[in-house]
């Protein structure tokens, strides 16, 4: 197999758009498995034999390796990397991602076939939906193994109503997980599954807080967060959000008091400010002193680009009055609808009650199969992978706003998560352009909505939150075209 050849010819069907050298190899090793251009059983080039034919650096080769093993396309042992039979539903999927290959006088070239487009191109209405995953990029044969290894581990007995609390396996494994990559303070037993962070708010809602008590929400916040303690009869306050995030005054601390307060520290939602250590501080000292309880709410700090994630704020001080949110609808995939809370260890027996009248756990096999992906190292590979794609997807949109509204729009600096967010600089309101765009097709989120009414400051607030997941950089440019052009309509 002449794989010099191989990614030339893929290269000259990208009309003219640049691929990193490790990406073009992933690309070209995946259209030659798909077509079958390389046949299931054989043995690809070992990494350092590969890397100098190629002329390019060994990391590029091991990084396609483990993308085609993560994705199942590849079996790696010590016997090589040996590439593995795609059934034809796999085939499928992934042609209709990326083409179909064919082989022509013993070279290879490339067909794009009529198939029906993805929901990420340009007709894509809601291609900026924020904390939507790139689902077409998670490594669904990996997962697959673990559900079928979960099913043949399951006993009989474990197929009736599970533990309140989650399986012990999954508690386990997450323990140990947000203590490393997050310096989390917790025990296995201090860890509840959830059916989702909504489950996980109205339950620190209704167990932690009585009505009309007070709680501090970010302005502006998660929606989520809101209508959970307003349906529990709680009173909202909202405290403003900076660059350095949120933001109370000795006043607010002193005329209104939280019983809770809702917080996103590592990537504020939606502003994308990172809490300071200053305020981590501050926050954490007033909270003890006024009785106060701190829901820490992590929904994707796994997908910082820039260095490793933020250590938690529950991992600050010795029993911080923390409870700890997290979530696997941004990382694994919404559907699996799995969260979890981590509380302080003398709320454990409490919280134990609490499920115990309310909640009923299921899904044993989905809890035995995640404890499974965690501890395989699988989850650990695939957020590698996500962050790579995340930032050069982020980087490409952030390039067509610069190119066709760089006048018009400022980009935030953050540089992490799913989305980011953008000030409006035309003479218009958010929402105005937000409804003429859904009236051309294309949603986009207005900033001024997630303030608590009445905004505060309509004007440092007039923007949008455009989640980045989803829009492939090859369809970041028409997609931004079509939104000047709406903007620049009205103007």
């Amino acid at each position: 197999m002449d794989y010099g050849l191989l990614m030339s010819n893929v290269e000259r069907t990208l009309g003219g758009r640049k691929l990193t050298q490790q990406d073009l190899l992933y690309e070209s090793l995946r259209r030659a498995i798909l077509d079958g251009a390389i046949r299931h059983g054989s043995r690809l080039l070992a990494s350092r034999a590969l890397a100098e034919q190629l002329g390019i650096a060994r990391n590029s080769v091991l990084y396609a390796y483990e993308r085609l093993t993560e994705e199942g396309f590849i079996d790696a042992s010590r016997h090589g990397s040996i590439v593995k039979r795609v059934s034809g539903a796999d085939a499928a999927a992934a042609a209709s991602a990326s083409g179909r290959l064919q082989a022509v006088d013993g070279g290879l070239s490339v067909r794009v076939t009529d198939l029906p487009r993805e929901r990420t191109s340009p007709d894509d209405p809601t291609p900026f939906r924020p904390g939507v995953p790139a689902l077409d990029e998670f490594p669904l044969a990996q997962w697959r193994a673990s559900m079928e290894r979960a099913w043949r581990t399951i006993e009989p007995e474990e197929l009736g109503y599970g533990n309140n609390s989650g399986h012990p396996a999954l508690r386990r494994s997450i323990a140990e997980y947000v203590r490393v990559s997050r310096g989390v303070r917790c025990s296995a037993e201090q860890v509840f599954i959830t059916a989702g962070t909504q489950a996980s708010l109205d339950l620190c809602a209704c167990m932690f807080a009585d009505a009309g008590d007070s709680v501090w929400v970010e302005d502006p916040g998660y929606h989520g967060a809101k209508a959970a303690f307003q349906a529990a009869g709680l009173k909202l306050v909202p405290i403003p959000v900076d660059a350095a995030g949120i933001a109370p005054t000795p006043d607010h601390w002193k005329r209104t008091p939280p019983r809770l307060l809702y917080l996103t520290p590592s990537h504020q939602y939606p502003l994308g400010s990172v809490l300071s250590l200053e305020r981590r501080g501050s926050i954490i000292e007033n909270a003890v002193a006024h009785g106060a309880w701190i829901i820490e709410d992590d929904y994707d700090s796994e997908l910082r680009h820039n260095g490793p994630p933020l250590p938690s704020i529950q991992g600050l001080v010795e029993h911080a009055p923390v409870i700890y949110l997290g979530t696997f609808s941004k990382t694994m995939f919404p559907a699996l609808r799995m969260a979890f809370m981590i509380v302080p260890a003398h709320l454990v027996a409490q919280v134990d009650d609490t499920l115990s009248e309310i909640a009923r756990q299921g899904r044993v096999a989905e809890q035995i199969a995640l404890a499974d992906f965690i501890d395989s190292g699988k989850y650990a590979r695939h957020l590698r992978r996500m962050r790579r794609l995340y930032q050069q997807r982020r980087t490409a949109l952030v390039d067509a706003i610069e190119r066709h509204m760089g006048d018009l729009m400022t980009v935030s600096s953050d540089g992490g998560g799913m989305h980011l967010t953008v000030r409006l600089d035309a003479p218009l309101r958010d929402q105005d352009v937000s409804a003429a765009t859904g009236a051309q097709g294309l949603h986009i989120a207005a900033l001024s909505a997630f303030c608590q009414p009445p905004a505060r400051d309509a004007a440092h607030y007039n923007g949008f939150m455009l989640g980045y997941a989803r829009v492939k950089p090859q369809d970041a440019d028409a997609l931004v075209a079509r939104l000047a052009s709406v903007v620049r309509g009205m103007l």
